[in-house]
């Protein structure tokens, strides 16, 4: 929250106290994405007129894509290389004013000749920007970020009815009456909001943390191991504080001198506890679906209900209500009108094989997915009590635990077959393929795919320290050739080789790949 608006909005006064009067000196960058900014304010005795000023005040003003802050220090030494002059056109410019935009994150130091300079935190795009008397931008610290040359300074100011009236009118909707609370500030929001549904309370809770935002109260805390500047009392709380800059130097230097450990361990756990979730809201769906399948009426008692009312089915009919003998009681059927009446018992009991074996999948795949949780808790709970980055680094290595198998299910996305301890993956179309032959196959996995014709990509998965079984090369062969349009012939040839082989180049279609190395084997088609 340190480029927050309502933080912002009790910075720039205090800014004011410090730079109003004050002239500008100079504006330097010795560091990418870093610039210093020098204020002073000459000496009174008119004997000293023109002489160095002094009682310089430093801005420093880090605006990188990763992280923009500005910061304070009590001094600043210059380095005599490799440092620029910026702003050059506010050198001895006197500050007139200091004052945020209202409702926009940025802040404005006016000088007394009506320029302007304005430091816009907008995240990963802030900037410095140099703005003429007339409103005009003259120069940008990061000339990248192109938009900001057409930026209108006098219209950043929002106007923004907030009132109660405006609430009810946008439907208890608050984002769009303040749109600059932020992220931490709406997640604050709504779990305090969760259970409250008369309006006028709603309101309430926000009038509440408006004071709070508005408090002078500056909290430096870490939200998931990150530190973060607070204007709630929020996550791990470190200090508190009642000046913004002195709260805005701590922070700083908290962030800066944070350990590579709480870096990448709070990123690590940020995506566990997002699989967790992930997989938790998996289980509640596939439950329910299970127990909608189960409960329903199956498609084979439909098919054994019709056999055995044959003779009240007139022909042509869309519909029958015929004795569900399961239940005791009439059921109406949906009936194929092309169809005579045992065709459409037959295409029940057809539709009762996809339907068992729907069945098998998602009870297998509630299993596997609870496996994983238990899992993946087991890693969230032994990763938060490291305090080594090696020992980190070496158990999200060893526990294969990067962002992309974290992030996904290989049950989920590719066919998966067991087969003498063994792991066979199969892809389910052309953009699968290409998932599972560039991200989910290590150079040392067994690719093989049914030679010369369309088909499924099939992986067979590497065992450290172990050769491929012949019988086990042979399984994965067979399901190539069954997955593929080779499935009927009555031998099918199948290219096998290790991943490392297989080239994907820029341009080819989704699942084209290219074999720099390949063995073919000939095998009958056959399934799971």
């Amino acid at each position: 929250m340190h480029q927050n608006y309502y933080f912002l909005k009790q910075l720039a006064p205090r800014l004011h106290r410090e730079l109003a009067g004050k002239a500008f000196v100079e504006a330097f960058s010795q560091e990418k994405d870093e610039l210093i900014l020098v204020f002073a304010e000459p000496e009174t005795d008119a004997d000293n007129v023109g002489e160095e000023l002094v009682k310089p005040f430093f801005i420093k003003a880090t605006l990188t894509s990763r992280f923009s802050c500005l910061s304070f220090p009590e001094k600043f030494d210059r380095a005599r290389k490799n440092s620029v002059n910026l702003f050059t056109d506010f050198e001895n410019a006197v500050v007139d004013f200091v004052a945020v935009f209202q409702n926009e994150r940025a802040v404005q130091v006016r000088f007394q000749d009506g320029k302007r300079l304005v430091f816009k935190m907008f995240g990963n795009r802030s900037n410095l920007i140099g703005v003429d008397a007339g409103g005009n931008v003259t120069q940008l610290f990061n000339n990248k970020l192109l938009a900001d040359r057409n930026i209108r300074v006098d219209l950043l100011d929002r106007e923004i009815d907030q009132s109660f009236e405006a609430y009810l009118e946008n439907k208890l909707k608050h984002d769009a009456l303040f749109p600059t609370f932020g992220k931490l500030v709406n997640q604050y929001l709504r779990d305090r909001l969760a259970d409250i549904e008369i309006a006028e309370e709603r309101w309430n809770v926000i009038e509440d943390l408006l004071k709070q935002l508005n408090a002078s109260e500056f909290y430096i805390t870490k939200i998931d191991l990150i530190p973060a500047l607070s204007l709630l009392k929020m996550g791990d709380i470190q200090a508190k504080y009642s000046d913004p800059m002195e709260a805005l130097n701590a922070f700083y230097l908290t962030f800066i001198r944070q350990s590579g450990i709480d870096a990448e361990k709070a990123e690590i756990l940020r995506i566990l506890r997002k699989r967790i979730q992930q997989t938790e809201n998996y289980l509640d769906n596939t439950f329910s679906k299970l127990v909608e399948l189960e409960n329903a009426i199956k498609n084979d008692e439909l098919g054994h209900i019709i056999m055995a009312n044959l003779h009240q089915i007139p022909e042509r009919a869309e519909k029958a209500e015929l004795y569900d003998f399961y239940r005791d009681q009439p059921v109406t059927i949906k009936l194929k009108k092309d169809l005579s009446a045992q065709k459409n018992a037959e295409t029940y009991y057809r539709k009762s094989k996809n339907e068992k074996i729907e069945i098998s999948r998602l009870s297998d795949s509630l299993e596997a997915r609870e496996r994983e949780k238990v899992s993946l808790k087991e890693h969230l709970t032994q990763i938060e009590n490291m305090e080594s980055l090696r020992e980190l680094r070496a158990y999200i290595k060893s526990h294969g635990l990067n962002h992309t198998h974290v992030a996904a299910n290989v049950d989920e996305l590719f066919k998966k077959v067991e087969f003498m301890g063994y792991t066979i993956l199969i892809g389910r179309n052309a953009k699968n393929n290409d998932l599972l032959t560039k991200q989910y196959a290590t150079k040392e996995d067994l690719w093989l795919h049914a030679k010369d014709v369309t088909g499924s990509h099939v992986v067979l998965k590497n065992q450290p320290g172990k050769n491929f079984p012949a019988p086990v090369i042979e399984r994965a062969a067979e399901l190539a050739a069954f997955y593929s349009k080779r499935k009927n012939d009555s031998l099918c040839p199948v290219i096998y080789t290790p991943k490392k082989f297989v080239r994907k180049p820029k341009g080819l279609p989704e699942g084209a790949v290219v074999i720099d190395k390949e063995r073919v084997l000939m095998v009958v088609a056959r399934g799971e």
